[in-house]
């Protein structure tokens, strides 16, 4: 039988040269027969080796080993806290309206257009759909039942590719961001608002809606964007109850300026304060970086005392960092990744996933989140007693803080996903929490168990072999079934660079 995968043809190759550099022909040809291979394999002047050798091959074998002595792996737990059966597994191609290359799709709420483009005709209610964006500037949405067929397409409500978006209100508006550096406030087919205070693309955006204050008579949600000109924008936008008024994007609340650009955002609530924090990574940083929501008066010098013109937005007020969790404290390392993709369980809002930006194969890691202090007088206090420290005890301090930071790390693995430093690692958890899925670079969506760190899972035959998968999402859908009430079903969502955009289901 001929072999199956590139591991065992280079197996394979390596015995064939073996034999035919010591001369066991007739070997040879029987292992040639029987493997069904072809009739010139092993020989020194091709390429089927690579020029691998057995030395190489125990050398990278060393070299593996010593990674994976740096990894983490979380201890077998109880049958009931392992990767949940039945997952999803089955590909199911969706036929998108246009070829493209996908840069994001998940399954969201979203108000349909008006029948017939009516603009009297009143709202249909929000339903779910699939979403997706490509590098043709078009936005599509599709069904969720069985088909999956195309409800509409939007071409002209971006003049630059989509790169991400979040729906609010239950599909009411969707916020987008784009790769002009434009944040959109979208209605059903039409943009209420935009603004563009990214000077390059605006790669992630993210919301928030406040708790409803007492007869108010609207809604008030943060929004946060993160560009490639190392800034991100905060927005307070206040959303009337009425559709009679339509809403605003406005001025930008605050912003945080950063020495590299951003990479991921996520709002999260402080476990004991439930104080509202920005958590926000950066490029050629392994630290995850906590910014207080409410923003700070602005310090910046006034025009007339500078004697320049102001720079735009250079008066809005910075947020306040509030602390940092370090993701590889006792590295001696510069920087050994960044953390490019953040997500929170579903199940504990205080453990955080990661897909980071390690080279060649995406790592993950499973985080317990440290919040820091968020009262200026308590930070005062702290800053007052490390001053008296002394060099020994400030030492020790450090210490113990980076042994407080090395054991939030629950898990540090390596998912074995291929990626490049032009990746885009993704990160998206199970509904129930038993795990994660990473994609790659090589046409496979991978499961990890959350409480172990092992590759329990690999989604095959739905990309290309090779091709790069920009995004995924994960989730439980609402699906209606003939005769019976919606079903819930477990969902995986991938799109990439073959144009593909599959739906994952439970076999």
């Amino acid at each position: 039988m001929a072999p199956t995968t590139a591991v065992d043809a280079l197996a394979s190759a390596l015995v064939a040269r073996f034999l035919r550099t010591n001369d066991y022909s007739e070997t040879l040809q029987a292992f040639i027969h029987e493997a069904g291979l072809r009739a010139d394999v092993g020989q020194t002047s091709g390429d089927d080796t690579n020029h691998w050798t057995i030395q190489s091959l125990l050398e990278e074998k060393r070299t593996f080993e010593q990674s994976v002595s740096f990894e983490r792996y979380g201890a077998d737990r109880a049958e009931s806290d392992r990767w949940s059966v039945p997952a999803p597994s089955k590909p199911t191609v969706v036929q998108t309206p246009t070829s493209a290359n996908l840069l994001a799709a998940s399954v969201e709420l979203w108000q349909q257009p008006r029948n017939g483009g009516d603009e009297n005709a009143p709202d249909t209610p929000a339903r779910p759909y699939i979403i997706s964006t490509g590098a043709d500037r078009q936005v599509h949405l599709l069904e969720t039942v069985s088909g999956h067929s195309a409800v509409t397409s939007f071409t002209g409500l971006s003049d630059s590719p989509v790169l991400s978006y979040v729906s609010i209100l239950q599909g009411r508006y969707v916020l987008m961001t784009n790769m002009s550096g434009q944040l959109l406030l979208q209605h059903d087919s039409e943009i209420l608002d935009r603004r563009k205070d990214h000077s390059k693309y605006a790669v992630k955006v993210t919301a928030y809606q406040d708790p409803v204050e007492p007869e108010s008579s609207s809604t008030k949600w943060w929004v946060a964007t993160a560009g490639w000109d190392a800034t991100i924008f905060l927005y307070r936008l206040d959303i009337p109850d009425s559709e009679e008024a339509a809403p605003v994007i406005g001025e930008p609340a605050a912003r945080v300026k950063l020495a590299t650009n951003p990479e991921s955002l996520l709002f999260v609530r402080h476990v004991d304060s439930d104080e509202l924090l920005l958590l926000a990574s950066r490029r050629d940083s392994t630290y995850i970086y906590y910014y207080q929501v409410q923003p700070t008066p602005a310090t910046n010098i006034s025009p007339h005392e500078s004697g320049s013109d102001p720079a735009p937005n250079s008066s809005l007020p910075e947020c306040r960092l509030l602390g940092k969790q370090n993701l590889a404290p006792h590295s001696n390392a510069w920087v050994a990744f960044s953390p490019a993709h953040m997500a929170l369980s579903p199940n504990d809002p205080g453990l955080l996933a990661v897909a980071t930006s390690a080279l060649p194969h995406l790592k993950v890691i499973i985080v317990r989140l440290l919040f820091p202090w968020s009262d200026a007088g308590d930070e005062s206090n702290a800053a007052d007693t490390e001053v008296s420290m002394t060099q020994a005890s400030q030492a020790l301090a450090s210490l113990a803080l980076q042994n407080r930071e090395d054991a939030a790390i629950l898990v540090q693995a390596n998912s074995f996903a291929p990626q490049t430093a032009y990746s885009t690692p993704q990160v998206a958890w199970r509904p129930d929490g038993s795990g994660i899925w990473v994609n790659g670079d090589d046409g496979v969506v991978r499961g990890i168990e959350t409480k172990t760190g092992k590759v329990v899972a690999l989604l095959k035959n739905g990309h290309e072999p090779g091709c790069k998968v920009r995004t995924i999402w994960a989730g439980h859908v609402s699906v209606p079934r003939a005769g019976e009430d919606r079903a819930r079903e477990e969902w995986v969502i991938s799109g990439g660079f073959d144009k593909r955009l599959i739906v994952w289901k439970v076999e």
